[in-house]
């Protein structure tokens, strides 16, 4: 009930993580912000042996990553190698390639070539995880592409489900939250906030609409073990974005 942990996305501050001594000094810089964990996503090109080395240093730990599909499909054993190293169970792929999002049997197409790549994972002692944006909760057949996904698939898939994309595509979060029970074990926290022009953008987890006691309750009732902090676009500092999520998180005793 009390296990979540809470993680950063480097992807927030992927325009500071471009060679490695800025990787190095980046990191620096969200250990420092009082983060123990970090989701590997948007680095510039770094030896995986380095990384370790640098996270270790940090008393980092890599909870998960984002790898682009192409690689799990072409250079899967580099992929199990590198999560090995880094000790980090959790291969995240970020989006579905938009070649099989137009139709059913595209859907159904990816689902079956991920569900093979997580078998393949999940016998190495990896899981595979899948990050949803809006698209998701757009209709084929009658049903949205995440019910597709999730019919479609078995437990060598799992999810990585973003709070603000489920809530931009129309579902409820802490729906999905429980829905997906035993299929997810690293969830994506981010905010929403609405404009007076009837717009929404995205915000620091706290700063915004969405409902985090139910959101973190679902999580610990289904057993999530990490969230992972991001903002995509930053109105400020990524650094001071990811400082604002962890402290108003730690409000609701996580960190």
């Amino acid at each position: 009930m009390d296990n979540l942990k809470v993680a950063a996305q480097l992807y927030t501050i992927r325009d500071y993580t471009k060679t490695v001594k800025d990787i190095k000094s980046s990191l620096k810089k969200v250990a420092d912000i009082g983060y123990s964990a970090v989701q590997v996503s948007g680095m510039g090109p770094i030896e995986p042996e380095t990384l370790k080395s640098i996270v270790d240093d940090l008393g980092l730990t890599i909870c998960a990553t984002h790898i682009p599909f192409e690689r799990m499909e072409e250079d899967i054993d580099s992929v199990i190698r590198e999560h090995k190293l880094w000790a980090c169970k959790y291969v995240g792929i970020g989006s579905m390639p938009s070649e099989y999002r137009g139709t059913l049997e595209g859907v159904k197409k990816f689902a079956k070539k991920a569900s093979t790549i997580g078998k393949l994972l999940s016998e190495n002692g990896l899981r595979l995880i899948y990050h949803n944006h809006a698209f998701e909760f757009s209709k084929l057949g009658g049903r949205t592409i995440m019910d597709i996904l999730f019919e479609e698939t078995d437990e060598d898939f799992d999810f990585e489900l973003d709070t603000y994309w489920i809530q931009v595509g129309g579902g409820n979060p802490v729906d999905w939250i429980y829905r997906v029970e035993g299929r997810m074990d690293v969830v994506h926290f981010k905010d929403m906030v609405g404009n007076l022009d009837n717009s929404h953008k995205m915000t620091e987890v706290g700063e915004g609409n969405l409902n985090w006691s139910a959101i973190i309750k679902a999580c610990q009732d289904t057993g999530v073990k990490w969230c992972a902090v991001e903002r995509d676009i930053c109105e400020r500092s990524p650094f001071d974005s990811l400082e604002i999520s962890l402290n108003n998180l730690k409000r609701f005793g996580l960190e």
